[in-house]
């Protein structure tokens, strides 16, 4: 009788998680595809602040050999690259999660999205400086907000922003600080509509239907499609939870 109700008790909670939005890290929404198996890196590759649509303009050989150096074990700054420190390569997976140690290449998705709703998973530690860069354009800006600013970049106002906006335009800084305390994990929901950015963080939301700049050439919009990428930058951080819904031929 008691494994019964103990067993009654687990399905009454997981109705509770369910209902609250939990999700499992190998388990997508409704609606979206996981972008990470919680096991390898199958379905990404290699990459850094590039202009993709130069990568599009490469022969196709040329693109090849380009993304297999952001990718390739023997490769310096690279997805595999393995650490002299650890000797582990700067990305890999453990315990379900996705772990950067600060160098190397970004994860970049070896597919390009257009119109998107993105969900991610993320936890770093003091002093890191990470974001996610949407169809390869850069950035959702990911820091420790708790550093001092001598150069007042912006990093009390928290995480969320399109860092690489021009100064004063809208979405360049959060709407609100909602991160989390370091060690902690934060979500992010990114919904992307053309050029214009929808930026949530901890179901707070930081960055309101914001015009993206073209970080590589701000007299056009962003390109219609593209990677999405993680970006490194010199401390841990690691993702789970990485789901994505195509939006693209959808009513907004």
């Amino acid at each position: 009788m008691r494994r019964r109700i103990f067993g009654l008790l687990l399905g009454a909670v997981a109705v509770v998680l369910g209902a609250s939005g939990a999700v499992s890290a190998d388990e997508p929404p409704a609606g979206f595809t996981a972008l990470f198996n919680g096991k390898d890196l199958a379905g990404w590759r290699g990459g850094e602040t590039f202009d993709h649509r130069k990568l599009l303009a490469m022969s196709a050989d040329e693109r090849k050999e380009q993304i297999r150096k952001w990718t390739a074990a023997d490769q310096k700054n690279s997805l595999l690259e393995v650490s002299d420190a650890t000797k582990k390569s700067h990305w890999y997976v453990e315990n379900g999660e996705l772990v950067n140690d600060g160098f190397g290449a970004y994860a970049s998705t070896e597919k390009d999205y257009g119109d998107f709703e993105l969900l991610v998973d993320y936890r770093t530690v003091p002093k890191a400086d990470s974001g996610i860069y949407l169809r390869g354009v850069p950035q959702v800006q990911i820091w420790d907000s708790s550093l001092p600013d001598p150069q007042n970049l912006g990093l009390a106002k928290g995480s969320g922003g399109l860092w690489n906006n021009s100064a004063g335009a809208p979405g360049k800084d959060p709407l609100v600080k909602a991160d989390k305390p370091l060690g902690e994990w934060n979500r992010f929901r990114i919904v992307m509509r053309g050029d214009k950015v929808t930026v949530s963080l901890n179901d707070q939301k930081v960055v309101d239907d914001a015009r993206m700049e073209n970080y590589y050439d701000r007299a056009v919009s962003v390109p219609e499609k593209g990677p999405i990428q993680l970006q490194t930058h010199g401390g841990e951080i690691r993702w789970r939870n990485i789901f994505i819904r195509d939006l693209s031929g959808s009513a907004k």
